[in-house]
């Protein structure tokens, strides 16, 4: 982690949102990551998308593991709540959290080894209950903090700096998503900021879990050649399946757009993503036809890219588990606590 604050200046004429806040306001420390990481390039997108859907700071809350990746959140929402978990149980922690306080943001940021590895039973069951959290997987392919191992994402054939080839079939946290049903699931690429930014909106605003896939070439242990996480080989093998634009609803605001050549999608809270199509056969709406997208440009080499899968019918856990509308933060002692003989009657229905 970072515990060197950036300096405060005021710059004249930085734009604000409509909290009268800077983008200023959603940074944090100074980054202790390798020069050109793609994880503090997320970082960037991630301070960028909050800022333009005004979320008060104070009313996000960030989540990591261990790994480069889970440095992240001291690198933005500087003042958001916060909280580094033991290695690969984020999404336990964001699970408890969430159930006591359903009106925050919440925002997990792990990577590969966290959780593809230790972390694969709690990050399955996050989806499997549809978390409402937006999950960032910084994926690079190794172990940076442990001087580049392959993780469970390195595809197969793929080397080290000194040529050790793996021989591993990888994990692919896209396809896992699909298979457990996950609400919203997409890819991107850490230097593509122009598709990154839309879709972290889109998964901040989406009701539900929202997995965020995002290749970040390790510059240090991954980014040679032989690496399928490099700079190079994403940006030459990189296929996106649609443009991506978001548009925050309001009434003054009208979009027009030829028939067939976007695909609006309405998220839960009435804000809408704008979905041009590139294949004119692809449906973000059925995840059998997503899988089988992916897999077929896996197997030439392509790594697909964009918002691959939405379901906006999905019921969150707090619909599933018909929880009360006010957070449990905000209920009074009594209510929380009613005492042995409610208890009592509880396990009485039981018997």
């Amino acid at each position: 982690m970072s515990y060197i604050t950036k300096p405060k200046v005021a710059y004249a004429g930085l734009n604000k949102n409509k909290l009268g806040l800077t983008i200023r306001n959603y940074e944090g420390g100074m980054s202790t990551l390798c020069a050109g990481c793609g994880h503090d390039s997320i970082t960037a997108a991630l301070i960028q998308a909050c800022f333009e859907l005004n979320i008060p700071p104070e009313r996000a809350a960030k989540m990591s593991g261990i790994g480069c990746s889970s440095k992240t959140p001291a690198y933005f929402l500087n003042a958001a709540h916060g909280i580094n978990a033991v290695h690969g149980r984020m999404p336990a922690i964001a699970t408890g959290a969430n159930a006591a306080n359903r009106n925050l943001y919440y925002i997990g940021v792990s990577g590969d080894g966290d959780s593809l590895s230790i972390g694969l039973g709690p990050f399955a069951h996050s989806i499997r209950r549809n978390l409402n959290m937006l999950y960032i997987i910084e994926n690079n392919g190794v172990y940076g903090l442990t001087k580049g191992q392959f993780s469970a994402s390195a595809d197969m054939g793929s080397t080290t700096p000194k040529g050790q080839l793996n021989q591993q079939p990888p994990i692919d946290p896209v396809l896992l998503a699909l298979s457990l049903g996950g609400s919203f699931v997409a890819r991107s690429f850490s230097g593509d900021k122009e598709q990154l930014v839309p879709l972290i909106k889109a998964g901040l605003t989406h009701k539900g879990f929202a997995l965020l896939d995002v290749i970040s070439p390790c510059v240090t242990f991954n980014d040679h050649q032989g690496s399928t996480k490099s700079y190079a080989y994403t940006r030459a093998h990189s296929h996106e399946t649609i443009h991506t634009d978001f548009i925050p609803h309001a009434d003054e605001i009208k979009v027009e757009y030829d028939e067939g050549a976007v695909v609006p999608v309405q998220l839960h809270d009435g804000s809408q993503i704008l979905l041009r199509k590139v294949d004119p056969d692809y449906n973000p709406k059925d995840p059998g036809d997503a899988i089988s997208y992916i897999q077929h440009h896996h197997e030439k080499g392509e790594i697909v890219t964009g918002l691959l899968y939405l379901d906006d019918n999905a019921r969150d856990l707090h619909a599933v588990a018909n929880t009360t509308d006010q957070p449990l933060t905000e209920l009074s002692y009594d209510k929380l606590c009613p005492g042995a003989k409610a208890l009592e009657d509880v396990f009485e229905a039981y018997r």
